[in-house]
């Protein structure tokens, strides 16, 4: 299952492509997509939306998965956040994939094991499970640990699904 993970920020969404068969992860890319400041916010939401769309067409994706985001102490910086994550949540639909979102501490918890988490334990776990992957930045390492979130949840879940059809639909 090749899986896309998304890291939205106006500036900066990370993007993480992983495989995952049956517990075995392996990385494939990452990077991030950038948007211009001095652009109007209508212009930086096309950069994400165009940036997201190239990823997607390049290594196509079976699934998705976005991290959720919560307040931040700046109204106005947390609306714009908002838009991105719309867009982080849009491209991917417009493409038909399942789109999952994961809490920031339900991600941390899957990769390092605690839900407070610091960015350097992140980004030294997702080096470890994913052997060989040089990670571009800090928002590319956050994405894919939102990819290796997915590819726990999601595979424990299509295992249930499995079982349940097996078991004649009863649990």
């Amino acid at each position: 299952m090749r899986l896309l993970g998304l890291d939205p920020g106006l500036r900066h969404t990370g993007w993480g492509i992983i495989e995952a068969e049956g517990n075995s992860l392996r990385h494939l890319a990452n990077g991030a997509v950038a948007s211009d400041a001095s652009l109007d916010l209508a212009g930086r939401l096309v950069q994400l939306f165009e940036g997201i769309e190239k990823v997607i067409a390049e290594w196509q994706p079976q699934e998705a998965a976005v991290e959720e985001t919560f307040v931040n102490k700046n109204p106005v910086s947390t609306l714009k956040l908002g838009q991105a994550r719309g867009i982080a949540l849009l491209v991917p639909a417009l493409h038909n994939l399942a789109v999952e979102e994961y809490a920031p501490n339900k991600i941390k918890k899957s990769v390092v094991g605690a839900g407070h988490a610091g960015k350097e334990q992140i980004h030294a776990m997702v080096s470890m499970l994913l052997p060989g992957c040089k990670i571009a930045n800090e928002h590319a390492a956050d994405a894919l640990a939102v990819a290796i979130c997915h590819a726990h949840y999601a595979g424990s879940r299509r295992h249930l699904g499995k079982a349940i059809t097996m078991a004649g639909g009863k649990v």
